[in-house]
This record gives structure tokens, C-alpha cells and sequence, in this order.
């Protein structure tokens, strides 16, 4: 992981001393800010492998923040892990659903914050792979672009949403359970919940189907996961 530049986006200033010393302690590369506007200006002029960043900022959001970010093509797949006081589910679910990668709740550990982040460059890393194209009705998922477009139109998933979708179309006719799916698309990540499936899932189906209640792409088998059919 050396070399790779994180933002800390956060006015607290224990909290960014304490992360940005642990960051730098594994060999990160670390920049900070303190305000949501500064935040987007400098992502804006700068590349990072990386953003964390919390909710309550000066100027911005950080839920609006990361809602900039997602609707931009330059950033739209730029891990982020959002850092904040809140720690109820509803809130957690916001944040993903806004776009977020992870979601951890202060106070934390700065090993269990280290290892999300690992786990997150890591998957966002593994789209590198060779190149190749796949179609699946009207969806072309381009593997070394790391893109997915519908009818031409490009869509703007994040690393997870876009590794999820590739199983599942992968893996054409198979039903996936929440846990499967965990295994396949998180690996060995060891802090996410089977809820989160749920919540990529939905994120998932709001981009890419006409109709979210009724999904033509990723289907559910009740009580058993997801899955896409197969083509005949």
C-alpha cells in the first residue's frame, strides 16, 4: 500500500493527528483538510487513491460531498470511507447509499480503520485486470476501463457496486447468497455486515434498472439471495 495518497477530510484535530499518524506509519501518503468546500477544491486539482471523510464539516456536507463526487466522472469511483459521530443503522445505510464504500463510527480503532481501508483499495485496485468486454441485455461492462455503460449512457458505480454487478454477471443463473456474495465481492474483509449486501444491491438496481421495484437485471429468489438470469 505505500504510495498510496489518502485525504482526511475532518475539522477535529485529534482526530486527524491520530489518523494521519497511523496512516504514515504504514506507508501512506497523507493530506488533510478541515472544510467541505477545501475538500472538493483540492480532490478537484490533486488525484488520491483514497478519501475519508466525515459528515459534520464546515461549508459542505460530507453526505453532499460524496454525492458531488459520485455525479462527477473523474471521482465517481473514488473509494470513500465516511468517518463520523453517527453510529445509528439508518445513518450507516445513508451513507452507503449515498455512495460511500465503508462507513465506520467514532470513537474507533485506528487498526480496525487501517484494515477497512486496506480492504477497500484493495478492491478497488483488482479492476485491472485484462481487457475484455461483456454484454448482458443492454448493459457493456469494460473490465481494464473499470466502466459500465446502458444504452451508451455511462454509469457511475462505485468500486464495490461495479465488482458486485461483475460477479453476478459472471455468474449468470447462479443464486448468490448474502453471505456468497460477502465472500466473492469482500473477501476476507472481517467488518462487513450481511446487511450491507442489501444495501449495494438496491444502490445497484437504482442505477442500472428502469424499474427498481421490478428488477429486470438482478433478481431475488426469496429466502435464498440474488442472481441474473441467464440469456437464452
Amino acid at each position: 500500500m505505500e504510495n498510496k495518497k489518502i485525504l482526511i477530510v475532518d475539522d477535529e484535530p485529534d482526530i486527524v493527528t491520530l489518523v494521519s499518524y497511523n496512516l504514515k506509519k504504514e506507508g501512506f501518503a497523507v493530506e488533510s483538510v478541515s472544510d467541505g468546500g477545501e475538500a472538493l477544491d483540492i480532490i478537484k486539482k490533486r488525484d488520491f487513491d483514497l478519501v475519508i471523510l466525515d459528515l459534520m464539516l464546515p461549508g459542505l456536507h460530507g453526505m453532499e460531498i460524496c454525492r458531488i463526487l459520485r455525479s462527477n466522472a473523474k471521482t465517481a469511483h473514488l473509494p470513500i470511507i465516511m468517518l463520523t459521530a453517527r453510529g445509528e443503522e439508518a445513518d450507516r445505510i445513508k451513507g452507503l447509499e449515498t455512495g460511500a464504500d465503508d462507513y465506520l463510527t467514532k470513537p474507533f480503532s485506528p487498526r480496525e480503520l487501517i484494515a477497512r481501508i486496506k480492504a477497500v483499495l484493495r478492491r478497488s485496485g483488482e479492476r485491472k485486470t485484462p481487457e475484455q468486454i461483456i454484454r448482458f441485455k443492454d448493459l457493456v461492462i469494460r473490465r481494464v476501463a473499470f466502466s459500465v455503460t446502458k444504452k451508451g449512457r455511462p454509469l457511475d458505480l462505485s468500486a464495490t457496486e461495479y465488482r458486485l454487478l461483475l460477479h453476478l454477471v459472471l455468474h449468470k443463473g447462479r443464486v448468490f447468497s448474502r453471505e456468497l456474495l460477502l465472500d466473492a465481492v469482500w473477501k476476507d474483509e472481517t467488518f462487513v455486515e450481511p446487511r450491507t449486501v442489501d444495501v449495494h444491491i438496491r444502490r445497484l438496481r437504482m442505477q442500472i434498472e428502469d424499474d427498481p421495484s421490478d428488477p429486470a437485471y438482478i433478481k431475488t429468489r426469496r429466502g435464498l439471495g440474488y442472481y441474473v438470469e441467464s440469456e437464452l
